[in-house]
């Protein structure tokens, strides 16, 4: 039976940019869970979807691929600008069993010995950009500390050449940061054709690195087409730095507003990879990922229609009060925590180990070599509603070394 459904107190609109860099998101998750977690969000801007709010509900949509597709894309987008051009073509908007030979290719890549082998050089990533930053004391955590070291790491990966590497940190950042559409959509094509130019010449000659691994792979026989590199290269050039970037800046800061759960972790380091695990939960920096309902199918006595649009708010489930303890406190020492950060299911993240292995390093780079951090202005968050997280976090960096 379709529950009675009780007016909400506020004005639901999860298409609202400002709702997540001016107003307070949580408290409308907070009413759908509890009310209408199963909630149906009219067409305006962007088509009518479907809002799935509940951790159980969230999960069991990750791990059913066959009801609820990624190929038609994962993204909300306006129907003015069609399908998304990656649709059944990349690692994100595929379905099994193509997805499965998709990621095959490069599984290995992100498996945790290959982390392992990488590790020294992230950690000296880590520490020459924190350095950095503590030369200039004040610094804006988000683009000089957060979106550098996994950018640098993913361009070694990926075979950029180092005399690259700045130029992507500008575009990456204009690309994923600036505030003007056509800077973002200008930058987005300029990494596309960074990426021509590169799979072009691995093919002529190819080396010890992921674009190799794609550009001399087959699935059934047949090589990836241009477009399927280039668009899977901007793949993992965007997971491989955007997670990571917002997580780490989000977490510095919930780190500020919970000073003992720092000054928790300077006492017992041991605790890094249960902090990053709850850094990764407080941030959940996908706002929300869709499906594409393949057959009818009814979830809380609401009928979802085929075709229809499905949104998962990785958030809201990260902050599900049947699920987590004391859900709105940041704790370094949670446990267990099950988030759904990373997704789950066939599109669990790829790179989740080497994510995690990128914010262990930083943190703990800080710890030993700052006395303390500060705010040194307003945070800002990003006005956005696909990534979750701060667009500027400036901070003061005052040198120093773990006493503990």
């Amino acid at each position: 039976m379709i529950q009675d459904l009780i007016e909400p107190p506020m004005k639901i609109n999860l298409t609202d940019p400002g709702l997540y860099s001016r107003g307070d998101p949580y408290a409308v998750w907070r009413w759908l869970r509890e009310h209408d977690p199963v909630h149906w969000h009219p067409p305006g801007l962007l088509p009518g979807f479907w809002v799935l709010t509940k951790y159980d509900d969230v999960r069991a949509v990750y791990r059913d691929p066959a009801t609820f597709s990624s190929a038609g894309g994962i993204l909300l987008r306006p129907e003015i600008h069609g399908a998304d051009p990656g649709g059944g073509r990349t690692l994100a908007l595929t379905d099994p069993p193509y997805h499965r030979q998709l990621r095959a290719l490069v599984d290995d890549w992100f498996a945790p010995r290959a982390i392992r082998l990488i590790e020294a050089e992230m950690r000296q990533v880590a520490h020459d950009v924190v350095v950095r930053a503590l030369e200039r004391e004040s610094c804006d955590f988000v683009t000089e500390i957060a979106a550098r070291i996994p950018l640098y790491v993913i361009c070694k990966m990926m075979g950029m050449p180092r005399e690259d590497w700045e130029r992507l940190f500008t575009l990456t950042n204009d690309a994923f940061g600036a505030t003007d559409a056509t800077t973002r959509r200008l930058a987005h094509f300029d990494i596309l054709q960074y990426f021509e130019g590169l799979v072009t010449e691995r093919a002529k000659s190819p080396a010890d690195d992921l674009v190799s691994v794609l550009v001399t792979a087959e699935i059934d026989g047949r090589k990836l087409s241009l477009d399927e590199l280039i668009l899977n290269c901007d793949n993992l050039l965007v997971g491989g730095t955007e997670n990571t970037r917002i997580a780490a800046s989000g977490g510095m800061l919930a780190f500020l507003q919970f000073p003992d759960q720092w000054q928790t972790l300077s006492v017992e380091p041991t605790l890094l990879p249960a902090a990053v695990e709850e850094v990764l939960r407080w941030t959940s920096t996908a706002t929300h990922i869709m499906r594409t309902a393949t057959r009818p199918v009814t979830l809380h006595g609401r009928r979802i229609e085929a075709g229809e649009r499905v949104t998962l708010w990785n958030p809201s489930a990260n902050r599900d009060e049947s699920v987590f303890d004391d859900p709105d406190r940041f704790m370094v020492r949670r446990k267990p925590n099950r988030h759904l950060s990373l997704g789950a299911g066939e599109h669990v993240c790829l790179g989740g180990t080497l994510g995690r292995a990128e914010l262990r390093l930083l943190y703990d780079e800080l710890l030993r070599s700052t006395a303390r951090i500060e705010l040194e202005g307003t945070p800002v968050m990003l006005s956005s509603i696909v990534v979750n997280g701060l667009e500027h976090l400036p901070l003061k960096l005052i040198p120093g070394h773990r006493t503990a």
